[in-house]
């Protein structure tokens, strides 16, 4: 695949690596022809015809992610002050599981003290298709779709756009956790079984997203870690089920 004519668009999915991506290729974004937008630019913000490229995430690693980012509160890259609500979550979850698990307790106050959670701490509130609309749309914006990345193989899938857009080999992704807005190592990023269950039910839109991405992906022959992603076809799958065994 050639590089395409006219601009290149990034759309920032938060919590998919895009800090990285936008740190490495700010210093050769006009030179390239590349637009890095911030996070509020939608798919339907970028022209009908205009190429555009993005990276996405296991939902559950990208909710993992944002629990600890928010209860750093950005740091080390950056620093935004708890919402009451958000405050209120982290004095009751300390850890994405015990946030993840009190979606199904046996006591309703507590499920309702979770849900909240998940609907005000920032970054879990928003799903893919605050950036993609919707499968249909999605859909119909196929050919503008120039790559689509994965997370989980943020530096192999950044080479292979990297080249596809005949930027140097030079140009590398930051190896640090500040300028990536990576998450400590140390941190306990563990999720049982009940955790992972009622998280794969909350954001079956999700993966309904990465199953479409996929089919985009390899019907366009995009290339990339997503075509062989056998997993995101048996999470959807995994997430219809959950959801429907929750009501």
């Amino acid at each position: 695949m050639s590089r395409p004519n006219g601009p290149v668009h990034f759309l920032h999915i938060s919590k998919a690596g895009g800090t990285a991506i936008k740190h490495a290729l700010t210093p050769v974004a006009a030179q390239h022809g590349l637009v890095l937008h911030p996070h509020p630019t939608r798919l339907g913000d970028v022209p009908v015809g205009e190429r555009v490229f993005y990276f996405v995430r296991d939902p559950l690693s990208r909710f993992v992610s944002a629990f600890y980012s928010r209860q750093r509160e950005g740091r080390p890259k950056y620093v935004v002050p708890w919402s009451p609500e958000e405050a209120a979550a982290f004095g009751r979850f300390k850890t994405p599981n015990e946030l993840a698990n009190g979606l199904s307790s046996t006591s309703a106050a507590e499920r309702k003290k979770a849900e909240r959670a998940m609907r005000n701490i920032a970054h879990l509130d928003v799903g893919y298709w605050n950036w993609l609309i919707g499968p249909d749309y999605l859909l119909s914006r196929a050919e503008d779709i120039f790559f689509i990345g994965l997370q989980e193989y943020l530096g192999d899938d950044f080479a292979v756009v990297r080249s596809r857009l005949g930027i140097a080999d030079s140009v590398l992704l930051p190896g640090d956790d500040t300028h990536a807005h990576r998450a400590p190592a140390t941190l306990d990023r563990t999720l049982d079984a009940a955790a992972m269950r009622n998280l794969t039910a909350w954001y079956r839109a999700d993966f309904l997203a990465l199953q479409t991405c996929r089919r985009i992906a390899q019907e366009r022959r995009l290339g990339g870690s997503i075509v062989d992603a056998t997993w995101i076809d048996d999470a959807r799958r995994d997430a219809s089920a959950a959801a429907a065994a929750s009501g």
